[in-house]
């Protein structure tokens, strides 16, 4: 969240002898929210397919310069070595920003790439982390940024470094029972079905996660920090949208929090018939 004080931590953990890498970000709350590393073998099969996304896109230019051949055979390949830089580079720049984080093969994958304190990802990091695929690409097949990433924790390669950013697994998993959760309770902000599309449009799945996480373990939290936290939480979601002060009225932060999980987990779900005094969740 952007007014937390997160410090990060590296975890390791065996699972059914598989060692695996956690990125932990703990808030100034005292709360840990783990992220699962991705790891050397999926991120190349990832790069692979970019790769040939690359190769495809850069053969239709190439047989559109071809044309140009008939003018100046130096010329049509000067061009296709500039497009070809420029389609490598700007490829990953344009499907991480557009896909928050992801590429072709981080989304069949399920990979993203995220910012290493768990805020959102910013162009200028997007920017500088493929631009530096320029040296991690050295001498040849990603062998300098390959061999950066094995000697690291948080596997990351030098544009990950420059960029402050590391690459994380979203795995599918199976949602919790939020029907089950929300039973019976009546969303004011369900009124407002134009602002609830555009929350879950400038959402990402990580700040999702949080939200969720943190409705999931409030049992779990002290009552000081549980209420430091949801109201930190909600202050970062009354920056994403602005719901009518209507729909606000007489909701705790935590209630307001569990609207939110209910709008984004539950989409087509149907608003409940208002009661006189069901005004929140709770």
């Amino acid at each position: 969240m952007n007014k937390s004080e997160n410090t990060i931590t590296d975890n390791s953990r065996e699972a059914s002898g598989i060692r695996e890498r956690t990125l932990v970000i703990r808030t100034s709350e005292g709360i840990d929210f783990s992220m699962m590393l991705a790891g050397p073998v999926t991120r190349a099969l990832a790069w692979i397919i970019d790769l040939f996304c690359i190769l495809v896109l850069s053969s239709f230019t190439g047989k559109f310069l071809s044309i140009l051949s008939v003018i100046s055979d130096d010329l049509s390949k000067a061009l296709y070595l500039l497009c070809f830089f420029v389609i490598s580079i700007g490829y990953g720049i344009v499907t991480e920003w557009y896909w928050r984080g992801q590429t072709v093969g981080k989304r069949l994958l399920h990979l993203a790439v995220v910012d290493v304190q768990g805020l959102r990802l910013q162009f200028s990091q997007i920017l500088v982390r493929n631009l530096m695929r320029i040296i991690d690409g050295l001498p040849g097949l990603y062998f300098v940024g390959g061999i950066t990433a094995l000697i690291n924790r948080r596997g990351q390669r030098l544009g990950d470094f420059a960029a402050n950013t590391v690459v994380i697994r979203t795995p599918r998993i199976t949602d919790p029972d939020l029907d089950q959760l929300m039973s019976g309770k009546f969303n004011t902000l369900r009124d407002y079905p134009y602002a609830g599309a555009r929350l879950r449009q400038c959402v990402t799945p990580q700040e999702a996660g949080v939200a969720l996480q943190a409705i999931l373990r409030r049992d779990s939290i002290g009552p000081h920090a549980r209420v430091e936290l949801f109201e930190e939480i909600a202050a970062h979601f009354h920056s994403k949208v602005q719901f009518p002060e209507e729909a606000l009225h007489g909701l705790t932060n935590e209630q307001y929090i569990r609207n939110i999980v209910d709008i984004l987990y539950l989409p087509n779900k149907r608003s409940l018939l208002r009661t006189p005094d069901s005004k929140s969740i709770d």
